[in-house]
Order: C-alpha cells, then sequence, then structure tokens
C-alpha cells in the first residue's frame, strides 16, 4: 500500500516561509516525478511545482522566484521550500507522486496571514 504523507504546513505571516515535505511508504520502486498542488477554497487544484527523477523542474508563473521544489531519492521524499509567502498563497497543499499511476497526499494547510 503506497501512501504518500506531507508535513510541514502552517500559519505564517506574509514575508515568511516554510518547508513542505512529502514523504512516500510502501513504494518498491522510486518515485519518477514528483508535483506538488494546491487548492484554495471554492477555486480548483492547480499545480504548483514540478520535479522529474531527472531533477528538471517546472513551477506555476504565480511562485517562480519565490518557491523551490527538491527531491531526496534515497529517503522517496519531495520537498517545497516556500519562501516570500503571500495571503494568496493559502490552500491545503498536495504532493503527488508518479510510479506507474499517481498517488496523491492528504494534503497540509498552509495559511499567510496579512
Amino acid at each position: 500500500q503506497v501512501q504518500l504523507v506531507e508535513s510541514g504546513g502552517g500559519l505564517v505571516q506574509a514575508g515568511g516561509s516554510l518547508r513542505l515535505s512529502c514523504a512516500a511508504s510502501g513504494v518498491i520502486f522510486s518515485i519518477n516525478d514528483w508535483a506538488w498542488y494546491r487548492q484554495a477554497p471554492g477555486r480548483q487544484r492547480d499545480l504548483v511545482a514540478k520535479i522529474t527523477r531527472g531533477r528538471s523542474t517546472n513551477y506555476a508563473d504565480s511562485v517562480k522566484g519565490r518557491f523551490t521544489i527538491s527531491r531526496d531519492n534515497a529517503k522517496n521524499t519531495v520537498y517545497l521550500q516556500m519562501n516570500t509567502l503571500k495571503p494568496e498563497d493559502t490552500a491545503v497543499y498536495f504532493c503527488t507522486g508518479r510510479t506507474s499511476r499517481v498517488y496523491w497526499g492528504q494534503g497540509t494547510q498552509v495559511t499567510v496571514s496579512p
């Protein structure tokens, strides 16, 4: 049974930083691609950042220059370093990991106060 577990969310003031982690368990083979999505209340779930096995990355325009996605293959873990946070970054953040299928974590709340 593959499980993805996010951690690191919380409440932070605008301009602050948070680091999200997502660890995969029950995975026989390494995750190919990792991604972070977010969903704000009343909004659709949007891609925030993605990293391939080869460590190629891409980001949503709204987070470029502020967020950094990275991965640790030995730990089957992906990270999202979020700097210069804005109130509009407030959302539930979900990680996904792709092997032969895509797995989703349960989400972690990030709240940025003005």
